[in-house]
This record gives structure tokens, sequence and C-alpha cells, in this order.
């Protein structure tokens, strides 16, 4: 929530630039093409805010053609999808890029887009004959021929299974033997992360991504997968303090030590390259809290010389700000509402197959209600007049009536039933055990949802309710 807060601050601070020339000079073109093309004119069109910033490596002018009726199918589209923040913020934040690579040979020449209506099928969109801003790869990449279900929806769907069945023996054969393209447990992979990990490798230019359930398990998996018993790793000072207490207490056990270097302190960072049989070098970059910057391409060209991995946490700047992988780095680490972790086939592909043994796979809750959360409406008011939040949670989970019935009749410590209960924990389904008189329009109407839970937490071990909600949600 915090990037994103940031994003749209420093998209007002864009708009609000007094005088600012447009970023592209927009020309209708009746042909609609969508080829990437160089004006061969001789005229020298206006020069952009930018200079083809937005652009990877093209610093020269920028054109962009549109069908005549562009301009008033964008303004349908964007009166349809005035509620997309997070693209917008996106959008927004890109502005703030400087471009990693070195300008084209003939740069200088006006680059012209001709762009139609039409959205091209994933994959498309990084094509080399096609450039194309953050933007658009967060909204369609991993989408249309991308995705792994057939469906005529816009919005992705969320797949609940955690089991895949296949057609008879000879078609589980050839997916073992990788003739055949599909799933089978969702510990494994499941079509709506997919889609997902797709956006974030389009977005870090990585040839693949793993999301986890969590910035610290993406964390602790990498590094379990990576570090022999016995191995090195480099890291900073400055970092989320959890990671420091892995390193500093858990890896030890497998016999793995660390140094800890200062993030600008270039000559340790050698020393300890020399000293020690060092596998892997991790920082974040910003750091948490002190916001420190790394020398990503330098630090990588250090350690691959003596054959170290290189992983950077990613998190403050995101995707769109910083590019990991283009300075350098192996695998690039993001840690916001869940964790992901991006790189090359091969490198992930240690990762996943640890991740697919200690699991971690992304919980199927899709919103959580407690005023004790900053994500709550009125948490502010809550701080500032409650001494505790209680011990009552709503959460929805990511499906329908059917699938958060499974989820409830699969939990062992609650009771199911109204009223919050005593010392033991009550759970319950609204929609069923107070509005199931009420129609689906009329509980709609209310705000009752079909896949709202109300938890009521007893006196139990929090451990034993954890444990037993997380093996609920393996139902769903």
């Amino acid at each position: 929530m915090a990037v994103a807060n940031a994003c749209m601050i420093m998209g007002a601070q864009v708009a609000g630039r007094s005088r600012a020339p447009p970023l592209f000079e927009c020309r209708a073109d009746p042909s609609g093409s969508a080829k990437y093309e160089r004006s061969d004119s001789g005229s020298s069109p206006r020069k952009g805010f930018l200079n083809g910033a937005a652009f990877p490596g093209a610093s020269a002018p920028l054109i962009l053609r549109f069908p005549p009726n562009f301009v008033r199918q964008l303004s349908i589209k964007a009166r349809r999808n005035c509620s997309n923040i997070g693209v917008a913020q996106v959008v927004a934040a890109s502005v703030t890029n400087m471009p990693v690579s070195s300008a084209p040979a003939n740069a200088g020449e006006p680059l012209v887009l001709n762009c139609n209506n039409s959205v091209q099928a994933d994959g498309a969109l990084l094509e080399k004959d096609f450039v194309t801003p953050d933007g658009t790869l967060a909204v369609h990449s991993g989408e249309k021929t991308g995705r792994a279900i057939v469906t005529d929806a816009i919005a992705t769907p969320i797949v609940q299974t955690s089991t895949y069945t296949f057609k008879n023996t000879a078609e589980l054969i050839a997916f073992q033997e990788g003739r055949f393209t599909s799933y089978e447990y969702g510990r494994y992979g499941n079509p709506t992360t997919q889609v997902a990990e797709e956006k974030i490798s389009a977005l870090e230019r990585a040839e693949t991504t793993l999301l986890l359930a969590s910035g610290m398990c993406a964390t602790t998996t990498m590094m379990l997968a990576l570090v022999p018993a016995g191995g090195h790793i480099i890291t900073t000072t400055d970092c989320y303090r959890r990671t420091r207490q892995f390193i500093q207490t858990v890896l030890p056990k497998m016999g793995i030590t660390a140094t800890v270097i200062d993030p600008a302190d270039i000559d340790s960072l050698e020393m300890a390259l020399e000293q020690n049989n060092v596998s892997l070098f991790f920082s974040e970059s910003p750091t948490n809290p002190y916001l420190r910057c790394i020398d990503i391409e330098l630090v990588s060209k250090l350690c691959h010389k003596k054959g170290v991995l290189v992983c950077i946490d990613c998190t403050f700047a995101t995707p769109v700000n910083q590019k990991a992988l283009a300075l350098g780095a192996d695998i690039v680490l993001h840690s916001v509402l869940a964790g992901s972790l991006s790189g090359s086939n091969k490198v992930i592909g240690t990762v996943r197959a640890l991740h697919n043994v200690l699991g971690g796979v992304l919980s199927p809750v899709s919103r959580v209600h407690y005023p004790g959360l900053e994500s709550h409406p009125e948490h502010h008011i809550a701080k500032r007049q409650m001494s505790g939040y209680g011990g009552v949670v709503s959460f929805e989970i990511a499906g329908d009536l059917q699938a958060t019935s499974r989820f409830i009749d699969s939990l062992k410590i609650p009771y199911i039933a109204p009223s919050l209960g005593g010392c033991e924990s009550l759970v319950e389904q609204p929609t069923i055990i107070s509005y199931w008189d009420q129609s689906s329009e009329e509980r709609a109407r209310l705000g009752i949802k079909d896949n709202l839970v109300r938890f009521s937490c007893g006196v139990e071990a929090f451990d034993d309710i954890q444990s037993d909600i997380l093996q609920a949600l393996e139902a769903v």
C-alpha cells in the first residue's frame, strides 16, 4: 500500500508541473497499423517531455499515430475502468524512469509507433519489433493467449482447486515426460498465479517468476535453495529485521555463515569475496528502513567474477522504478502482499523445486476486515479511541458460496454457530446463518457477500487456531 501511495504522489507531482511539454506528438493514422517503424520524413517533430525515456534505449523523439476514432474509444474505456487506480499509478510512476540501456546507433531519428485499437496477443508485447512501456505490460502480460484457462471473461478467473485431473493414463505420461502442459497440484502451480507471475516477469524483463505466500517465504526459500550447507552469504547492515534474524539464527544451524557489510563499503565486499567461499550476495535496494542504495551494477560485476549469485530485494523501488536484472543481478525479490522471485529459468527453477517441497503458496483469502489493520477504512479512528481491536475478524474467501462452505467445513477447532461464543472459537458464513431467507439480489444490496466469513476467536492457543485456518484454506 505504501508503494501504491508513493506512486500516486509521484503521479500527482508530475501532473502538477506547470506548462510541461506534451509527452508525445499524436497524429491520426487511418491505416491503424501497429507495426514499429522509423520515420523517413525530413521534418523534425517537436521533442517530447521525456525525450523517449519512457521507452528504454530510445533517446529520439517519440511520435504516436492513432486511428481517427481512438480518442472517442479511449474516453469510453476510461469511463468503464475509472476504478483501476493501480494501473494508473503504474503509468504515473513510470514517468520517473530513467533509461537503463544505452541509446541505439541511429539515435536522433524520430521513433514512430502506429497504434491500433486491438490488444496484441500475450507474448507479442515483448517482441523486439514492438517496444512498450511498463503500463501496457502490467495490464496485458499473462492475459489473452497467455492464460492457462480458456474464457471470454475480461478479469482473470480465480482458480480455487488444489488438485487437477488427467483424461487418461496416456495424457498423464505425456505430462510427466514434458510432452503435455498442464497442472498437477496447487503447490506446484496455479493458472491464476501464473498470470501474475507472467506480469511480473514482463515488468522485470525476467525469464520466469515464482510467486510465494509472503516476502519472508520468498527470502527463506531462496536462501535455502541456493546456499549449500557450510556456505557463506554476504549481506548488508541495513535490512528487514526478520531477514537478518533468519540469517543470524536459522542458517547457522546448517553451517551457513554470513558477512555483514555497509551498503556502500565496496572494499569490505571485495575482502569478503576473497576470504570466503561465498554463494550468495543479498541486499535490499533501497534498504529498509534507511533507504540506502546498492550499486547493483558494480556489486554484480564483482560477485560474478567469483561465481557468486546476486539477489536484490527491490520491494521499495518496484519494477517501475528499478530493474535490478538489467543492472546485472541474478534474482530480484519483491514483498508486497505476497512474495515474488524473478530471474533466469535455471536459477528460479532451483528455488521452485524446493518451493514445491516446502509449500508457501498464495492464500485464497481475498480480503480481511479488521480495525487493527491499516487497510481498514476506519483504522485511524479505532487506533485513536480503542485500546485493543477485539477478537472478531471477518474475511472473504477467494471463491463462491460453495468454496467458502468447504473452508468452514474443513475447520477442526471452531464451532459453526451464531453470536460470539465464550471461551471457544466460533465461525459462521453470514449468507447462510443470517441471510439465507434473503434473495441474492437483496444480500448484494446489503453488502453481504456469499464468500464472507466471520471468525470469533476463543482462548485456544494462537498456533492451533492459525494451523487450523491454514489447513482449511487448502481445501478451498
